[in-house]
């Protein structure tokens, strides 16, 4: 069958809202595991994990390198510039800072508080990069921003910062940089893409926590956070890089939105956390 607008539209909401339901899940998931490894060392563990596992696909020629019955090309010299610029916030300086805002936040409320990726996103790609401006998103934006800011109400500390809330927002705005410049790529191989980042940043973060002095845990808690990267990282970031490619970044920022409630609904049921 041949592919029509609307069913690329359509494939791109699936994606996007699979991106979302991924990587929102790994944030509680990833929060259990803050107490038992450094910030700077579990964001290298989760990027790392994730960039072996995509590997293993890449390598294998698994069913994500193909859209359709065409082949997707890889990465060409034009794009390695685009890319690096994605990795250094995206992979390197958000991971660490969201480590950092799970250390004293909440897991639901630090995973409300991530759908500021996608108002960052957005205003990035509206005001940046010059993209088509929608009103009904820019209102769901506003509403959002609304939330974030009640959501961090109760987080401040005795100076009235809310120092936790804050790392996470930080983490949003690397993401949101991240976003806006993968979008550049984003026609290129999305596993080769994805496998890239969490290589990079993987063993980025993972030589700074080395030279920093932090231990690497057991090998159990290894294996796990590289597992929750692989998931929440690798294959949400693959399915984000397709979702780029037919809806563009404000419109794939806004579906990725849903990510939250995911990490939400999670540390509500499984962890047995109290709505304020």
């Amino acid at each position: 069958q041949k592919s029509t607008p609307d069913a690329k539209l359509h494939q791109g909401v699936l994606y996007a809202l699979l991106a979302a339901a991924l990587f929102g899940a790994s944030t509680p998931f990833a929060k259990a595991l803050v107490g038992q490894v450094a910030p700077v060392a579990l964001a290298g563990m989760l990027y790392f994990g994730s960039g072996l596992g995509l590997l293993v696909l890449y390598l294998g020629r698994g069913l994500f390198r193909r859209e359709g019955n065409s082949e997707v090309a890889g990465l060409t010299r034009g794009d390695w510039p685009w890319l690096g610029g994605a990795i250094l916030p995206g992979g390197v300086a958000g991971p660490v800072l969201l480590m950092l805002g799970l250390s004293t936040t909440p897991a639901a409320s630090a995973s409300l508080l991530l759908n500021m990726e996608g108002v960052l996103t957005s205003m990035l790609a509206w005001f940046v990069f010059k993209e088509n401006f929608d009103r009904r998103i820019f209102i769901g934006m506003l509403l959002i921003v609304a939330a974030g800011v009640l959501l961090s109400w109760d987080q401040a500390t005795a100076r009235g910062i809310p120092l936790g809330a804050l790392a996470i927002v930080g983490a949003c705005l690397c993401w949101g940089i991240d976003n806006n410049l993968t979008r550049k790529v984003s026609a290129s191989d999305a596993v080769q893409i994805a496998c890239v980042k969490g290589l990079v940043a993987g063993t980025v973060n993972l030589a700074i926590a080395g030279a920093l002095g932090m231990r690497l845990p057991a090998v159990a808690t290894m294996v796990s956070a590289g597992l929750i990267g692989f998931c929440g990282y690798g294959l949400s970031l693959v399915m984000f890089v397709v979702a780029l490619r037919h809806l563009g970044t404000a419109r794939t920022g806004a579906y990725f939105s849903a990510a939250p409630f995911a990490g939400a609904a999670i540390s509500l049921v499984l962890f047995g956390e109290q709505p304020g």
